[in-house]
């Protein structure tokens, strides 16, 4: 592993930690995809491409099997069991086909290294590690239960109790770090990873902090760098269970708040401005999963749509729409939302702004939100239309205003403004606006 690789590794921006910097620059991550495990899709390079034609490049990829059509990471043996010293092909052929294609198209993959949902109810009577489906120990050696029954969030199984500060089954942990070692075999290869320990996690925090730690030295021993984060389930960012990243740098180099998207409205952004504040060294916030699908239990489209557009205005670096049915995923609602906020993102400079909603005045709930680069731009989301006063007085000279709409992906109307200016949207949908210095036309050579 040379140096010049680990530059192009994603990494927090050398100028603003804020954001991210892939291959020397800095970028925003915008996606949705179809599944979680999008490795193990039969559409994936197609898929792929929906997404960067759509302005996306972030994907989510749990290291799961336990959809239907998916395989486990072991040989399945003649007499019908897994044996875990072996491996299966075509598991890590999907694996490395995955890196390959995200890589080649710059889009970044935020890995999920434990799914909870995995080691729990139905998806356990599947799962290669369960003791009645391997050769290798038994539920007595291995102290996992063949049939599990509680949701995964009440911690039923033993598997999450393995390292030496609890439970210290060596047995166990022979094979956790065999898996581990055998996905960083394929993944340090490649420069668009991001490693996140579990899916919404109400486990013990030193769970995450074993395997944070052990993936960090394992690369370390390649030459490697990666950054690591660990989602927990708790829906409210001021949850002691929060604190165990953003406490702990030393850890976990970014923070994942996907479960502050079970919050609606001004709530959903005043949670994560809270949790902003907390972080100190400023580090990444990513949110890999948006939840609300018309049907869902998590909120409707509207909420999904509001709660995209939310995160990255108040400052996170990643958002992605979760998976169907929970979430918009690559539909083509997400699709225009992805487009849409891409051309606000790359009409002003960005990474130079933040939220700035003290700048509103007639401001209703969930009405309008500012981010800006006090002086020079700014951009304001309208998630349904009502209109706001923001003060423009720290901009002197001409402002063009120019309006998005965002349904559509299509830009609009432009209008001068100036001072303490009242903004109102075309109609009560949703839409951007974009503020920016009047380009002054240049005088002409005098004959």
């Amino acid at each position: 592993m040379t140096l010049s690789k680990n530059r192009d590794r994603i990494c927090p921006w050398s100028l603003n930690s804020r954001f991210w910097q892939f291959k020397g620059k800095p970028v925003l991550l915008l996606g949705g995809s179809c599944e979680d495990n999008l490795f193990q899709i039969p559409s994936l390079e197609e898929h792929l491409d929906l997404l960067v034609s759509s302005g996306g490049n972030y994907v989510r990829n749990t290291m799961s099997a336990r959809d239907p059509g998916n395989v486990q990471p072991h040989r399945l043996c003649d007499d019908g069991l897994y044996d875990l010293e072996q491996w299966s092909e075509e598991y890590w052929e999907r694996f490395d086909r995955f890196l390959k294609l995200t890589s080649e198209r710059e889009i970044i993959a935020q890995f999920e290294i434990w799914d909870r949902f995995d080691f729990a109810c139905d998806p356990w009577q599947y799962n290669s590690f369960n003791p009645k489906l391997n050769k290798n120990y038994t539920t007595e050696e291995s102290k996992l239960a063949e049939n599990l029954h509680k949701h995964s969030c009440e911690n039923e199984s033993r598997w999450f109790f393995s390292i030496p500060e609890h439970d210290n089954n060596e047995l166990l942990l022979k094979y956790q770090k065999a898996y581990v070692d055998k996905v960083l075999s394929y993944s340090l290869n490649y420069p668009n990873v991001l490693y996140c320990m579990d899916n919404e996690t109400s486990g013990v925090a030193e769970w995450g902090s074993y395997w944070s730690e052990y993936i960090k030295t394992k690369t370390f021993e390649k030459d490697a760098v990666v950054q690591t984060t660990e989602m927990w389930d708790s829906w409210y960012l001021t949850d002691d269970t929060h604190a165990y990243t953003w406490k702990h740098p030393e850890t976990y180099s970014f923070c994942d708040v996907s479960q502050n998207n079970h919050q609606k409205g001004q709530d959903h952004w005043d949670n994560l401005q809270a949790f902003q504040k907390y972080i100190n060294p400023i580090r990444p916030v990513n949110t890999v999963k948006t939840y609300g699908a018309d049907g869902a239990i998590h909120g409707d489209s509207t909420d999904g749509k509001e709660r995209f557009w939310r995160s990255i205005f108040g400052g996170c670096a990643s958002a992605r729409f979760h998976r169907p049915p929970a979430g918009l995923g690559l539909s083509e609602e997400a699709q225009f939302r992805i487009k849409s906020l891409r051309m606000v993102v790359e009409s002003i400079n960005w990474f130079e702004g933040e939220p700035h909603n003290e700048l509103f005045s007639e401001r209703s709930a969930n009405g309008a939100y500012c981010y800006a680069n006090i002086g020079k731009e700014y951009a304001i989301y309208f998630p349904n239309g009502e209109p706001v006063t923001i003060d423009l007085s720290h901009s002197p000279g001409k402002l063009i205003a120019k309006w998005l709409n965002i349904s559509k992906s299509k830009w609009h109307k432009e209008e001068c403004v100036s001072g303490k200016t009242r903004l109102v949207p075309p109609n009560k949908e949703e839409w951007a606006v974009v503020i920016v210095k009047k380009k002054e036309q240049p005088e002409k050579d005098k004959e």
